[in-house]
């Protein structure tokens, strides 16, 4: 009974700080916002003169081993090379956020081989997920000539990396650069991890070098705790960080030590763990960390800076088919822009009239495109939705980082607007010139990796001739209606054409209905059974399906970024803006289990678009958020990650069990019996925390002054919030919006006051649970507090792996009857072959 008393204890004082921690975030923040520079700013090189005709796109053919060997053009090289190496300027935005977040993120760290660190070239792979680069070894001592710094060192028998020579890519020379650091390369460094450059720091001026220590920046706190530490180098990220990973078809040896041949520019990072790359100390008691654990292998929550209060892991996507996948956007994604989505890049402003790639654009407001975001939200034409990611990953930052509160919220969002970033920002405009060519890459490189090219992945195909034509059969009848982008010609009654908009609703359910017919059916068993029914399929409509239908997660489909007037307002059709609500979803509560109505909003969310089936073997776990397959913490409990076909196909056959038979997903540790799937929990008593260095004065300065005038929040080095127990609801409390970004000052003042009065109301509660309180007390005291929580919480769906049943009994009301085991497994040999 006491630990009882005492865990609802820590959890209402923990929300009591949290609330304070909001409030005194959102008085300083007012201050800060009301002297916002939007559309003012230039960055880093427009300041420093550079036209965006500097920038030229690297013609170097240095990875030709990578993508199977494949033979590209001049234009394609340069495309693959922006992927791998272009990182236009982020290099600020990260060394920005390395303070924002208290520390936690320090790439630099990351980079490094020092012994205090967890991991280094030698079990980077192990720990990190990350790819380590060919050439380059393990640091066995400091660099004198990185000023100390431990950091993986070229291998002297191999060529020089070609996009380092600041002579061919001259850097950008401001601040210290040219004085007390080199100016070095626009394409800064290799940092032997494969989408990871080093840049000079601009800001490491004289006095910066005469404080700087070395060895303190890997030992002691109370030195790299220091906000205003200035660091020798910034690193910048490119595409490829989060998208180069092991080549299914050619894995690597040895995966702390692969070879350019072993690598794949699009297959996404499938092993990337976020927990310990945005946590570089990888501190379990962290409720940063705890956060980021949500995020299993493979995934993260692509707004995570620009935040939304949605605590929301996607996986990283895998590039397949965009030939496919563009041509699909003829059928599905017929979009219409507005406002700042007109100014969108379109393959009519940088191609010949006539090239097949202009169709998808018909002036003045028409797009025909494919979506890359799990929502189905970029909608503004292939070109716009590549732009868009550059900005996400720090591009333009000195504008950005004006729009929002990075990573903590509580500012109201406002769009970045494209005709700012092309009078203010050279990296932009340069970026435009070079997408075109990335666009062309990906066209050539992004085929399928077929099992039957694995080594050794004959072995794991059927050669039942009769159980693969019931697979196809099988995948006709329930599959390909989502899964396919050769379809029967549609009756004029359920025209998939201008299916976007207001009336998307309506058009979908026709669909939906058409494709239960037997008309339906039989016409796509006949394209199914085709010996051409892989050739170019894209092995997805790409549509955008309601989360009422789908049943998965709905923190994905309720993302509000995309939304009119929010950050990416410009790259949103309006069309996607006027989608209509799907209408109610059940949730249920993470510790009764007890199941409520939520209604979803309109204006675009409500929907998760198809995901390609192309070389779905190699792509396990399953789902948006890589819940479904092996349990969740395979990969952080076992040994290291092995990318092989033995290793691919034993996640494969976990995960697609577990999809088709879906009461084999994991059950919840702490109500296994009343929950539809598992809640992700906190693993360990953790804490928020802050160093003191990043607290406002005189905090920082006398952190001994806040500890004497509020012990349950600040430590004796800074902020110290919890514990929070074991077993706590990470979404509970990440997806709590306690400071509102309503557009409307009485929506504001509405939502700031439920949060007064939650606080108000804990702190009532708190003085009833004396010592010799019971349960049931302690319980009518959190259930009064709890109803609070969920109506200020912006997600309140927690269960995670639960969902697309499609093929089984649990998708009730659809008129469809489960297959039988026999049609799952026939199914199952079919799906190995995509």
């Amino acid at each position: 009974m006491e630990p009882r008393r005492s865990i609802w204890r820590t959890i209402l004082l923990s929300l009591v700080a949290l609330v304070a921690i909001a409030l005194v975030v959102v008085v300083s923040a007012f201050f800060a916002f009301t002297r916002s520079k939007t559309g003012k700013l230039k960055d880093e090189a427009a300041q420093a003169g550079r036209a965006p005709e500097s920038f030229k796109a690297a013609d170097d053919d240095y990875f030709h081993d990578m993508d199977g060997g494949i033979k590209l053009s001049a234009e394609e090289i340069k495309g693959r090379n922006n992927w791998i190496v272009w990182s236009g300027g982020n290099d600020r935005f990260w060394d920005v956020i390395s303070v924002k977040s208290f520390g936690a993120l320090d790439f630099l760290k990351t980079i490094s081989d020092h012994p205090a660190l967890k991991g280094t070239r030698d079990n980077r792979w192990a720990y990190f997920g990350l790819i380590n680069e060919p050439c380059f070894q393990k640091a066995t001592g400091p660099d004198p000539n990185r000023f100390g710094l431990w950091l993986d060192v070229r291998d002297p028998n191999c060529p020089a990396d070609p996009y380092a020579d600041e002579k061919k890519y001259p850097g950008v020379q401001i601040g210290a650069r040219g004085k007390t650091v080199e100016v070095g390369s626009y394409y800064g460094y290799p940092t032997g991890i494969v989408g990871l450059r080093l840049f000079p720091n601009p800001a490491f001026d004289e006095e910066a070098k005469r404080h700087w220590d070395a060895n303190r920046y890997y030992t002691d706190p109370s030195y790299y705790n220091d906000p205003k530490l200035v660091r020798p180098y910034r690193v910048g990220m490119s595409c490829g960080f989060c998208h180069v990973g092991p080549n299914p078809l050619k894995p690597p040896a040895d995966t702390n030590n692969p070879k350019w041949e072993n690598l794949s520019s699009l297959v996404g990072a499938q092993y990337f763990w976020i927990d310990r790359i945005f946590r570089w100390d990888g501190d379990h008691t962290s409720f940063v960390y705890q956060l980021f654990h949500t995020s299993r292998p493979g995934s993260l929550d692509t707004s995570l800076v620009s935040t939304d209060n949605i605590n929301n892991p996607r996986t990283m996507n895998a590039v397949y088919g965009l030939k496919a996948r563009l041509e699909q956007g003829s059928r599905w994604g017929k979009e219409t822009l507005a406002g700042g989505g007109l100014n969108n890049k379109q393959f009519n402003d940088v191609l010949p009239p006539g090239n097949e790639l202009t169709k998808f654009f018909q002036a003045p407001d028409i797009v025909y495109t494919p979506h890359v975001l799990k929502d189905g939200a970029d909608s503004v034409g292939a070109l716009g939705a590549l732009n868009r990611v550059y900005l996400n990953i720090g591009m333009f930052s000195e504008e950005w980082l004006q729009h929002f509160n990075a990573l903590i919220g509580g500012k109201k969002v406002t769009p970045i607007e494209i005709a700012v970033a092309r009078k203010n920002s050279s990296y932009w405009v340069a970026n435009e010139q070079q997408t075109p060519y990335l666009a062309l890459f990906m066209l050539k490189s992004s085929d399928a990796h077929h099992l039957a090219d694995a080594p050794g992945g004959a072995v794991y195909l059927t050669k039942d001739k009769a159980v693969l034509t019931r697979g196809k059969e099988v995948f006709a009848e329930r599959c390909a209606r989502c899964h396919s982008s050769k379809l029967p010609e549609t009756p004029n009654a359920v025209s998939l054409q201008g299916c976007a908009g207001k009336n998307y609703l309506d058009c979908w359910n026709k669909y939906w209905a058409w494709t239960k017919t037997p008309e339906f059916k039989k016409a796509m068993r006949d394209i199914v059974l085709r010996d051409d029914f892989l050739d170019n399929n894209f092995l997805s409509t790409d549509a955008r399906i309601p989360v009422t239908l789908l049943k998965t997660n709905a923190c994905s489909p309720l993302a509000t970024n995309g939304l009119g007037g929010n950050i990416w307002d410009n790259f949103t059709s309006q069309s996607y803006k006027d989608l209509p609500s799907v209408g109610s979803i059940d949730v249920q509560d993470p510790y009764t289990g007890k199941t409520s109505s939520y209604q979803m909003p309109a204006g675009g969310r409500g929907y998760t678009r198809v995901p390609s089936l192309i070389s779905v073997w190699s792509t396990a776990p399953f789902l948006l958020n890589n819940t479904v397959g092996n349990n969740s913490n395979y990969y952080r409990i076992g040994p290291s990650p092995d990318p092989g076909v033995d290793e691919r196909m034993k996640e494969f056959n976990d995960a697609i069990h577990q999809l088709l038979w879906p009461e084999t997903r994991e059950k919840d540790s702490v109500l296994p019996d009343k929950l539809a799937g598992t809640v992700d929990r906190t693993t360990q008593r953790s804490y928020l925390t802050a160093g003191a260095g990043y607290l406002p004065e005189p905090f920082s300065s006398h952190p001994e002054v806040a500890h004497a005038l509020a012990p349950w929040l600040f430590g004796k080095d800074g902020i110290q919030l919890g514990p929070i127990p074991a077993g706590t609801p990470v979404s509970l409390l990440a997806n709590l919006n306690l400071m509102s970004d309503s557009s409307s000052s009485w929506g504001r003042f509405e939502h700031n006051l439920q949060a007064i009065r939650l606080v108000l109301k804990i702190k009532s509660d708190l003085k009833k649970i004396g010592d010799g309180a019971s349960d049931a007390e302690i319980n009518h005291i959190f259930a009064n507090v709890e109803p609070d929580l969920i109506r200020l919480n912006k997600c309140p769906d927690f269960v995670v792996n639960k969902g697309h049943y499609f093929g089984t009994d649990m998708l009730t009301g659809e008129g469809e009857p489960g297959l039988s085991d026999d049609d799952k497994r026939a199914l199952i040999e079919f799906l190995k072959t995509f």
